[in-house]
């Protein structure tokens, strides 16, 4: 099948064949059609089967250029809004279509000026309340309204501004729905806000014959070690490392610097200036290594990402869904690897009860005495002036441990003293 045979129009189908985008993934070819004909739909499919597209080049091809905002999309991060902005713009190429990306972290008066002459509005839940409460955005003209990965607004607590920002829209509008999984909170705006929704589902279930799973069981304090060594053995493209906390992140890409490994990383405390360049240099392939938290695991749409290791684990097993759903994409193979200590196995039980998963043997080869710095360390070479570089190859140590150990206080004699 291709996307003349589901009615896309010449304009699209050419700006797509420029993307190499030839044939539509299944979750397209069910979508599109039942998108163009006008009806609420829910789509259910797994990161990285071309949901952007599903929603996006039906939207492109109905607005009317210069009748004001007729198409709202929301999405849960900053990254994912500036994502499909992006997409979107590359379907329309060949079309009249002004699309406005509205997102906190930076100023609202050029977004007002945007939303002022756009079709399509792009936005973060927040943000957009934002404006429609500071009366600078009506949505009173909207005829498509979009909520991407509606699992992780809900996840995010960003149902409440969903249903603000739903209440403001005219009730004739189409509601389109996407996500992984579907929650109550889901099934309630299904209920309260949309007319007989058409529910599609593809590829819910990760590939196996396209991602191969691994997981090594590793002490926690040679998990750093291992990872350094898996990195500089493996045959690799662009990699994605995930670690559940900010303060992993940033620890973790310190070290790997220290060991030899160029690496960038991104979380969610970062200015969005500086999370886009990051992006912008791992899309590129001027950064092969990228050091994220669970915020790059929706909306990172990056093509040749060979290899996620996930550090540690998050407690919600459908994160590791949307994490290794940043590799084996569009038909092409990659690894997922987990490094599982203690910490991470009630979560990786869960995991081991839905995908098929291959352990593997240690390395043989002595990859244990890679330095790691701790935070501890860290502070204490700020407070000397430097690090002594001698010392650069020890046993790792875990974050939290410190070098020495607090001095205990004797307080059966503190008793003692106290009576008499």
């Amino acid at each position: 099948m291709n996307f003349e045979e589901i009615g896309v129009m010449p304009p699209i189908v050419k700006a797509l064949r420029e993307m190499g985008i030839t044939a539509p993934t299944e979750i397209q070819a069910k979508a599109i059609p039942i998108i163009k004909q006008g009806k609420d739909l829910i789509g259910m499919s797994k990161t990285g089967s071309g949901k952007t597209a599903a929603f996006g080049i039906p939207l492109v091809e109905m607005i009317s250029p210069g009748r004001g905002i007729q198409v709202v999309v929301l999405a849960p991060t900053r990254e994912l809004v500036h994502q499909i902005s992006q997409e979107l713009q590359k379907y329309s190429k060949y079309l009249t279509c002004n699309i406005a990306t509205v997102y906190g972290g930076v100023s609202m008066n050029p977004q007002i000026q945007e939303m002022a002459h756009a079709e399509i509005i792009i936005a973060t839940p927040g943000r957009l309340l934002d404006h429609l409460q500071r009366r600078t955005v009506s949505l009173s003209t909207i005829s498509h309204f979009v909520l991407d990965e509606a699992d992780k607004m809900v996840e995010m607590g960003f149902i409440e501004d969903v249903e603000r920002i739903l209440s403001a829209t005219s009730e004739e509008r189409q509601i389109i729905l996407f996500g992984a999984t579907l929650s109550k909170e889901i099934e309630h705006i299904q209920q309260r806000y949309m007319h007989e929704p058409v529910t599609v589902e593809a590829e819910l279930q990760v590939k196996e014959d396209l991602l191969e799973q691994y997981y090594y069981n590793v002490d926690q304090r040679e998990k750093f070690s291992l990872l350094v060594h898996l990195l500089k053995k493996e045959k690799r493209d662009l990699t994605i490392i995930f670690c559940s906390k900010r303060s992993t992140v940033e620890m973790l890409t310190k070290n790997l610097r220290l060991n030899g490994v160029k690496a960038e990383m991104i979380h969610g405390k970062m200015t969005q200036n500086r999370r886009l360049h990051v992006i912008d240099q791992f899309h590129k392939g001027k950064t092969s290594v990228l050091v994220a938290s669970s915020v790059a695991a929706r909306g990172l749409d990056v093509k040749d990402v060979s290899h996620v290791f996930n550090y540690d684990l998050a407690q919600d097993p459908q994160e590791y869904v949307h994490r290794i759903g940043r590799t084996a994409r569009a038909g092409e193979s990659g690894k997922a690897i987990t490094l599982l200590s203690h910490q991470d196995h009630d979560a990786f039980r869960q995991i081991l009860s839905r995908y098929r998963l291959t352990v593997q043997e240690l390395p043989k080869e002595n990859y244990s005495l890679l330095r790691f710095v701790t935070r501890f360390e860290n502070q204490q070479h700020r407070r000397d002036g430097g690090f002594h570089r001698g010392n650069r190859f020890q046993r790792e140590e875990p974050r939290n441990e410190r070098r020495f150990p607090p001095r205990r206080r004797n307080f059966s004699r503190s008793l003692t003293r106290e009576s008499s």
